[in-house]
């Protein structure tokens, strides 16, 4: 008798997945891969599901040992940075202490210890704590900061920085008020140290990274961007966040001439980006860019913004547009005469349009490049407020479901 369609796909869930940590160089290879994935089984099995039709949180949220499982998580992205592992092969690293006197030789037991790390590690708190970092927090490869069952805050100094490193899922975190660094030596592995030069003030700045995972975060407040992406980064997904009270929320993209970020590939799914934000969600050049299923109740100037001719497939998200009248247009075609962004590939397909919100599509509809910024199935968008109920940090307490 043959083995029950139910429990293969049960199987090819629990077996180890083969990882590439590869920058991806054609967009092309990531097409039409993630709905065929593992993650569109998840959607559809009760058996996992916890009913919310999020596929991220399905996944591994319904599980009252999650305390037990914490890896599990890695398993469970989707988009663009779905590959990314963070510390899921490595040790769990308890963070015991929030100070950060020393940039240079961090103290054992401080986050900035843990993310030195050569070795795979899966970074966990032992209790609530506030940590105001003298420096940029600079991320080594295989990395995993999971905030889960704590209450922790990254705030007050400057915040984290992702360059020329892999493998990086960041989870559970508050991060606010972050402020410009430099001018100081800061170690990134045990091996170096060096000379950084002034910050940007970002929440998470990822410079030349891949396969980067951001979820379940509440940002806001910062210098400059609250999440910015630039210099040929790429795999990345942002999911599950909650973004409030700042101006240039996410900058995806380095300059117009910066011609390497064309090989970008990002996916925004699940946020709830909310009150006192003004623009930027996102801005994008080069690149392929996948909006979906995020609930936008708040801008003041534009949505989602762009320039340098990139592919924005937005796709069942939620537009709630503000009261002012000269404000309802959710996009910006930046830095080009109509004669030219109305070549850019830009469209919206099943968005929810409130409050006389307005998308501009450009483009002739080219169905290769939208493939290209296409990561995920989308959910229909009158599902977008139980889908991003849960945006930003969860209060996860052992033996109980997060």
């Amino acid at each position: 008798m043959g083995i029950p369609l139910i429990l293969l796909v049960l199987l090819a869930l629990l077996a180890p997945t083969c990882i590439s940590s590869s920058i991806i160089q054609n967009p092309e290879l990531v097409v039409q891969a993630v709905h065929k994935s593992i993650n569109a089984s998840r959607r559809d099995l009760g058996y996992f599901s916890c009913g919310s039709g999020n596929p991220i949180d399905d996944c591994w949220r319904c599980d009252p040992n999650w305390e037990k499982n914490r890896q599990r998580l890695a398993d469970c992205a989707i988009g663009f940075g779905k590959h990314a592992t963070g510390g899921r092969d490595g040790k769990i690293y308890v963070v015991t202490d929030p100070s950060d006197d020393n940039p240079v030789n961090p103290k054992i037991g401080t986050l900035r210890h843990a993310v030195i790390q050569n070795e795979p590690l899966w970074i966990i708190f032992k209790h609530d704590m506030v940590i105001k970092l003298k420096e940029e927090l600079l991320m080594n490869s295989y990395k995993t900061i999971d905030g889960r069952g704590a209450n922790v805050h990254i705030a007050g100094g400057p915040c984290i920085t992702i360059q020329y490193a892999s493998n990086i899922i960041i989870h559970g975190l508050n991060i606010h008020d972050c402020k410009q660094g430099g001018n100081a030596y800061v170690r990134d592995s045990p091996d170096h140290y060096g000379w950084r030069t002034i910050s940007d003030g970002d929440g998470v700045s990822i410079f030349g990274g891949s396969h980067i995972w951001v979820d379940h975060c509440s940002l806001a407040n910062c210098h400059d961007g609250l999440i910015d992406a630039i210099h040929g980064s790429t795999a990345i997904t942002i999911s599950n966040n909650y973004m409030t009270h700042h101006n240039k929320v996410m900058l995806l993209g380095h300059s117009d001439s910066y011609t390497q970020d064309k090989f970008m590939q990002v996916t925004i799914a699940f946020n709830h980006f909310g009150e006192g934000l003004v623009q930027r969600m996102p801005r994008c050049r080069h690149g392929y860019f996948h909006v979906v299923n995020n609930d936008y109740s708040h801008w003041e100037m534009y949505a989602i913004g762009g320039s340098a001719a990139p592919t924005i497939n937005s796709q069942g998200n939620r537009f709630l547009a503000p009261n002012d009248n000269y404000n309802k247009e959710i996009t910006k075609h930046e830095d080009a005469p109509q004669s030219e962004w109305k070549k850019w590939n830009w469209r919206s397909e099943g968005d929810l349009m409130v409050n006389g919100a307005f998308f501009t599509p450009s483009g002739a509809g080219v169905s290769s490049s939208y493939a290209k910024a296409s990561s995920l199935s989308a959910r229909p968008s009158s599902l977008v407020s139980t889908i991003t109920a849960g945006a930003g940090i969860l209060k996860c307490k052992k033996d109980s479901r997060c």
